[in-house]
């Protein structure tokens, strides 16, 4: 019985002594962290999308502490939040900062886009897009399968009568939509901007007629009409330079083949609409 008691004793001894040692080691190799990296953190959305080029916001928030990032490398924050990151890193507000959001630049829905084939393979776009490029005849529109979906972090995108729709609330321009799309017709633009040409096809206006209802035929009564040049047509189709776009919407009200997107077609949900009504489009195939 003493036996068992004393090994008790020196057990508890031995563990009290390491318990001693373990809490001073604990002091003296304690590795010191700026607070400011816990600020910072807080201000940064905390997705950890990888879209600033770093693993994660932690780690964002000590590069711009150490100075090895700028205050202004997440494209998810406002000018605002930057510069308060700014103010708490202790160096000068970044002289611009841009926030920026996903856009599909396609508006080939169901009805308005002319098909070559009915698809029933793998409910993948990448997948589709092997097979004569998808199932519309758009070599440039959206094959609609959801493969940006699946891939956005933050169900940011969804599908919409076969054509991808971004959530500007839930997106954090991380680019992995941009990234995934076989298609390469999702852009990151100015979160801030009035309008979009909801098209990328490539060819000249007679084709991409027989292609699809509203795609722009390069026509150039857009950039005709832009009072500030923000509107070229270029490769037969107009795209927008958002650093010369004023939001007037002149481009939206003359495009003979309503192309041109404004974001009053966001929903009160933050998905996109398109002017048809997507949601009674949707209702009536569930």
């Amino acid at each position: 019985m003493n036996n068992i008691l004393y090994a008790f004793i020196c057990f508890a001894i031995i563990s009290g002594v390491l318990g001693i040692i373990l809490a001073i080691a604990s002091k003296v190799f304690a590795v010191k962290t700026d607070e400011r990296i816990e600020q910072i953190l807080e201000c940064l959305p905390g997705a950890n999308c990888g879209g600033c080029g770093y693993t994660g916001c932690a780690a964002l928030a000590e590069a711009i502490v150490k100075g090895d990032a700028p205050v202004n490398a997440c494209t998810s924050v406002s000018k605002e939040v930057c510069d308060k990151i700014a103010a708490i890193a202790g160096v000068a507000p970044a002289e611009s900062h841009v926030r920026y959001r996903a856009q599909v630049m396609c508006s080939g829905t169901h009805e308005l886009a002319k098909k070559k084939y009915v698809y029933e393979g793998i409910h993948d776009c990448v997948s589709a897009s092997k097979l004569s490029g998808g199932d519309k005849l758009c070599p440039n529109g959206c094959i609609g399968l959801g493969t940006c979906a699946a891939a956005c972090k933050f169900d940011a995108i969804h599908i919409i009568n076969g054509v991808a729709a971004v959530d500007y609330e839930k997106c954090m321009a991380c680019g992995v939509c941009v990234a995934s799309c076989p298609k390469s017709i999702i852009k990151l633009i100015p979160y801030d901007a009035k309008h979009w040409v909801g098209c990328m096809s490539a060819d000249k206006g007679a084709i991409t007629k027989n292609y699809c209802d509203v795609g722009c035929i390069g026509c150039k009564i857009c950039e005709k009409n832009c009072p500030t040049g923000a509107i070229k047509v270029d490769g037969n189709v107009a795209s927008i330079n958002y650093e010369l776009c004023t939001g007037c919407g002149l481009c939206e009200s003359k495009c003979p083949r309503k192309i041109i997107w404004s974001a009053r077609s966001q929903s009160e949900e933050g998905v996109i609409r398109f002017k048809q009504d997507l949601t009674t489009t949707n209702s009536s195939n569930e």
